[in-house]
């Protein structure tokens, strides 16, 4: 059975803390339980800039999916770690602006340009697999789409990219692109007639992004991740096509990357998000404990939250 553990972020005390709470021993070659194996949603890194624990979280993580005591997926992170330092023509995938240097920061105070360590970092993000299907459970970052996978699979056959998919999933506008942007930061609507809005942060949006599991959703409002306030006026206009949705006769299906708040329960019968914001003064690093029930129970999630830089605070 597994225990499916969300977006970490860097914060290695809070992920060792879970790790116990959960019942895993450090028994010299990582992390492992008697009888049981963890899932990582992936975005192991970045954020966490106060922070010096990403090589705490890596130097946890890689033992126990190399020792198979745990599995993992890809997240955006892990991706954009690759694009920015993969060069192509002449240029990096992620190009170096200051933007996308001060994301990815926490990252490279701990890991220097040259370093062997790094390489071996990023070679194991190269092996993490976009999803999982075991049958009985399903495990992307983002967003379960079966047509972007079909055309994935194309290029990567074992859900696996390499060097030349990576060049293609960084070129805007191509199909794989577009795929990629979809299972790994979900799935996006564009505002009616070039409508704008100001998010949380102040940023100017064009589009939204929206909860793709929702079968019912009619309105922008009703789609939105967030609770649709910032939206105005805009929120009431009628979406212009369907949902995604996730049927609810699928296997369980889970995701991280969407920065939820509050106390963790499942998003529907058969789908969870484990991503809590641990990155937030307020967040929690989150676990369900998956037992092979086809329809989840908010009673099976384990949680650790943020405890700063001290393992017992």
């Amino acid at each position: 059975m597994y225990d499916i553990i969300g977006d970490v972020h860097g914060h290695g005390y809070e992920l060792i803390t879970l790790l116990e709470k959960l019942g895993y021993e450090d028994l010299g070659k990582g992390y492992r339980h008697k009888s049981r194996k963890v899932i990582f949603l992936g975005d192991f890194i970045d954020r966490g800039e106060d922070l010096a624990q990403h090589k705490l979280v890596l130097n946890t993580v890689m033992p126990m999916v190399s020792q198979g005591h745990a599995l993992a997926v890809m997240g955006n992170h892990e991706f954009n770690a690759l694009a920015y330092h993969t060069e192509h023509n002449g240029d990096f995938l992620r190009p170096h602006t200051k933007k996308n240097t001060e994301q990815h920061q926490a990252f490279l105070n701990e890991y220097p340009e040259d370093s062997v360590e790094k390489q071996e970092v990023l070679e194991f993000f190269f092996s993490l697999p976009l999803w999982l299907d075991t049958g009985d459970l399903r495990i992307v970052h983002a967003c379960w789409d079966e047509n972007h996978m079909k055309v994935l699979k194309t290029y990567c056959p074992l859900h696996q990219i390499d060097r030349d998919t990576l060049v293609e999933a960084s070129t805007r506008g191509s199909s794989v692109y577009s795929a990629i942007e979809v299972l790994l930061k979900g799935v996006e609507v564009t505002l009616p007639d070039e409508q704008k809005f100001k998010d949380t942060k102040g940023h100017e949006r064009t589009a939204i992004r929206v909860c793709w599991w929702k079968q019912d959703s009619i309105t922008f409002a009703d789609a939105a991740i967030s609770d649709g306030r910032e939206l105005g006026s805009i929120g009431a206009k009628v979406l212009p096509h369907k949902m995604l949705g996730y049927e609810h006769s699928a296997p369980p299906c889970f995701i991280g990357h969407y920065q939820l708040s509050g106390n963790p329960r499942p998003l529907g019968k058969n789908i969870a998000c484990v991503d809590y914001s641990v990155s937030r003064n307020d967040g929690k690093l989150v676990a369900y404990r998956w037992d092979g029930e086809q329809i989840l129970d908010e009673k099976k999630y384990v949680y650790q939250e943020k405890s700063g830089s001290n393992l017992h605070d």
